[in-house]
């Protein structure tokens, strides 16, 4: 009775033993399964491609793909800009491949203060909130190399108003007045209206000076100019030259 109890025993143990074995076979054999050991892929390149072939180039692959978005105005819309990880890495399927792809309407920001800075300040500050530089024309001023005005659309734009990402900015920089001379402009007997338009079409300043301690003028525009320094012509009779931006003393009454 003993021995078969013993036998029993021995047998059930036996059992139980291989049954363990076994598990432990299967359990190792069916790992990479489990793991996906050896369905190991290198992520490809899907920068700069249109968000949805890169897409369905990725989940072909078995990948997950999450999308966000943000505007780079030389970029051309749904193409993708940046890709995590990064391209040529190892990563196992499944896992999910984040892209940032570029919008398809750019958002508005406020306009930044470029006057007075230098041209170089307001390039960079426009390359910063992703707005493009238009046109720079120069124009003889003191402020040489300074922002004089901000334009869209050939209009003035003043800072704060609204604008898209990617809108072009024009510029008006001031350039200094030069070595550039030219003939004096001869404005006497104009009147002070017709002198000072004829001076500011030249690049000239003006100061208006009473011609005696006597005169009283009431109405500057209408009075009229009866001398001016310098004048266009020197004593010897040759021409007077002037240089943009040099001030022109006008004797008015």
């Amino acid at each position: 009775m003993k021995l078969n109890i013993r036998r029993s025993f021995l047998l059930n143990l036996g059992i139980i033993l291989t049954l363990c074995l076994l598990l432990y076979i299967a359990f190792f054999a069916t790992l990479h399964c489990v793991t996906r050991h050896g369905e190991e892929l290198k992520i490809p390149d899907v920068r700069g491609k249109d968000m949805n072939t890169a897409i369905n180039l990725l989940k072909s692959m078995h990948f997950d793909v999450f999308v966000d978005s943000t505007y780079e105005p030389e970029i051309k819309p749904l193409a993708v800009l940046k890709q995590v990880p990064d391209t040529g890495s190892i990563v196992k399927q499944g896992r999910t491949v984040f892209l940032t792809v570029n919008m398809i309407t750019p958002p508005h920001i406020p306009m930044p203060a470029l006057i007075n800075l230098s041209f170089r300040s307001a390039e960079m500050l426009l390359k910063n909130n992703k707005l493009k530089l238009g046109d720079t024309t120069y124009k003889p001023d003191f402020a040489s190399g300074a922002v004089l005005e901000q334009l869209y659309n050939g209009q003035p734009i003043k800072p704060g108003e609204t604008i898209a990402q990617g809108s072009k900015i024009s510029l008006i920089i001031g350039d200094g007045f030069g070595n550039t001379t030219f003939p004096v402009p001869e404005v006497t007997e104009l009147s002070v209206g017709d002198a000072i338009t004829i001076l500011t079409n030249w690049n000239l300043q003006y100061n208006l000076v009473p011609f005696d301690a006597q005169t009283q003028i009431a109405d500057t525009e209408s009075a009229n100019v009866v001398d001016q320094f310098p004048t266009p012509m020197n004593a010897d009779g040759t021409r007077n030259t002037i240089k943009a931006g040099a001030i022109v003393d006008l004797k008015i009454r």
